[in-house]
């Protein structure tokens, strides 16, 4: 695994004539960030040795590189899931990658859907913490070097982070919650059983991505931040049947506040 990390490292590293320090992965509906990337040049997942290849309706499928402002910044438009068949080894790799290539912190979005009832639609939710409920440990197996066997996790989500993306909220007017989010393996949309469950065990917001990645980059050392638009409700006499071009509908609308806080909290880093 090492060996094939460090080969697509060196190939990208072939490739770029940037060094950021910085990486978002963008998820269902906040492809478009990467309109507000100048400068920019990009490399197709096929083309890059090891990885693989995103199949889902939505993401684009390529590493963007640019800047956001003023800054140096490296861009997934389109990640990985578990649901699409792949192996946590194979959902995580990209984050590997971004280790060798000097990433320091990584940004992730996602749409999920609300388990908490002061929650609307079209929020932005600012990770605190996740519930793993993914049957497989993107960590299992033998340990890489890149940290410990049995690595911390009592700040998975940077606290300083949060603290200037809810300053940065603030000056711009934006409203964002707070709360827990809970991965789940898909491809299906929760029962009205299973979003009772998920908010009795904790969670805000359920989804389908993000914790393998944030695991895997805390075992690398770098910090993250996490926020989710809530794009439908899982909250009792609010659930309505859901489609993905919904999600991807709500996701849509608010990806301009997104774009706002990241694009400022980047600059400010």
């Amino acid at each position: 695994m090492l060996e094939k990390i460090q080969e697509t490292a060196t190939y990208l590293k072939s490739k770029m004539h940037t060094h950021p320090e910085t990486a978002i992965i963008l998820g269902t509906g906040l492809g478009n960030l990467a309109d507000e990337i100048t400068e920019k040049y990009e490399i197709k997942y096929e083309d890059i040795p090891n990885f693989p290849v995103s199949t889902v309706e939505g993401h684009s499928g390529k590493l963007i590189f640019g800047k956001l402002g003023n800054k140096d910044i490296m861009a997934m438009q389109g990640r990985f899931h578990y649901y699409e068949g792949y192996s946590m080894k194979e959902v995580t790799f990209p984050v590997r990658v971004m280790r060798e290539l000097g990433i320091k912190t990584l940004f992730v979005s996602n749409a999920s859907g609300g388990t908490n009832p002061t929650f609307e639609i079209g929020d932005l939710m600012i990770i605190t913490d996740h519930i793993n409920y993914f049957p497989e440990h993107p960590l299992r197996g033998k340990n890489i070097p890149y940290g410990p066997r049995f690595p911390d996790m009592s700040e998975a989500y940077d606290k300083e982070l949060i603290r200037k993306a809810d300053a940065i909220a603030a000056e711009k007017g934006i409203k964002v919650q707070h709360g827990v989010y809970l991965g789940t393996q898909g491809p299906t949309f929760e029962t009205p059983a299973e979003y009772k469950l998920f908010h009795i065990l904790g969670a805000d917001a359920v989804g389908m991505s993000t914790v393998p990645e944030v695991i895997v980059a805390n075992h690398c050392g770098i910090k993250v931040l996490g926020i989710s638009i809530i794009t439908d409700l899982g909250v009792e006499g609010k659930i309505v049947e859901v489609s993905h071009e919904e999600v991807q509908k709500a996701a849509d609308a608010a990806q301009p506040h997104m774009t706002a806080i990241m694009r400022e909290l980047i600059n400010r880093a």
